[in-house]
């Protein structure tokens, strides 16, 4: 469980002009918060667009992602899919390929059972046989891992190592972290507060576009500096605020890391919506007025 501790940026997807995968733009992004100081990734997660890539794109992403990395860092791959035999292939593929760690959201679309829900698990964390993270994001997959189903995993999946925690009731993060379990914060703006209650570290989005931000965070709390750690959680805070247009959240992420790397990191995959000339100028600005170029 140690390596599963400190930040973890929920890494976007970089694409072309025409829509693919941009592997050059994916390894640049990695490497700068590589140097910022980021423990791990978490892969092809909500942020990194994963329902909107097809199972090749997934598989080359694994593949950059473990080469890159050269095991510098930890690297959570998501292989989450709408059928069990889906996202065991992609398990199976990920640790083919070196990945430390798999995560997986729940069945999602159709109703299932609790007992649906945890052969699921069982079967794709069996094909990987890695570390093995839930992703609790009941916003999105309609299922919310509650202590009670939580319990029922762990009992019958011996891969299970954590999750991240992107539910609303974050005082969940202490009975999991109770569980023996590597509880991952789903929300930047509460990763020091998580801290305090068990939480082993923070995956989110806004992170991987400002990394330094949150390391500062990570770096106070190890040194039991809480003044400056509570300083710099309010710095980060006021950076995801000011920059993410909620409606837009990839195709701002997507900008920010174009304009600071100096790179074109590529729009949104359709349905998701660009940013207007207007609005991508004037996020341009707010990146300067904070310092961030």
């Amino acid at each position: 469980m140690n390596r599963f501790r400190g930040v973890f940026p929920a890494i976007i997807t970089p694409m072309t002009p025409e829509g693919s995968l941009n592997e050059e733009a994916y390894r640049q992004v990695m490497e700068f918060n590589i140097q910022a100081g980021v423990q791990g990734f978490w892969v092809a997660g909500g942020t990194g667009e994963s329902i909107l890539l097809d199972d090749a794109e997934n598989r080359r992403i694994a593949e950059i992602v473990a080469d890159q990395s050269q095991g510098r860092v930890v690297n959570i791959m998501h292989v989450g899919a709408p059928t069990t035999a889906r996202a065991a292939r992609l398990a199976e593929h990920a640790a083919k390929v070196g990945v430390e760690a798999i995560c997986c959201v729940p069945p999602f679309f159709y109703s299932q059972s609790d007992r649906a829900i945890v052969e699921h698990y069982r079967v794709v964390a069996a094909a990987a046989d890695l570390p093995f993270f839930l992703y609790n994001l009941p916003g999105s997959t309609g299922v919310e891992i509650t202590p009670d189903l939580m319990a029922n995993i762990q009992e019958r999946v011996p891969q299970l190592t954590g999750l991240k925690h992107s539910a609303p009731y974050v005082p969940y993060v202490k009975t999991f972290a109770q569980m023996g379990l590597a509880c991952l914060i789903g929300s930047c703006r509460l990763m020091l507060p998580a801290l305090t209650i068990g939480a082993t570290g923070c995956v989110d989005g806004p992170p991987n576009m400002a990394p330094e931000q949150w390391v500062a965070i990570w770096r106070a709390y190890q040194a039991g500096d809480m003044a400056a750690a509570q300083e710099a959680q309010d710095r980060a805070s006021e950076v995801a605020d000011a920059l993410i247009v909620p409606s837009k959240f990839h195709a701002t992420v997507k900008a920010v890391l174009s304009q600071r790397l100096g790179i074109d990191c590529g729009g949104p995959r359709p349905p998701g919506e660009k940013l207007t000339a207007g609005e991508r100028a004037e996020l341009a600005d707010k990146v300067a007025a904070l310092g961030l170029v």
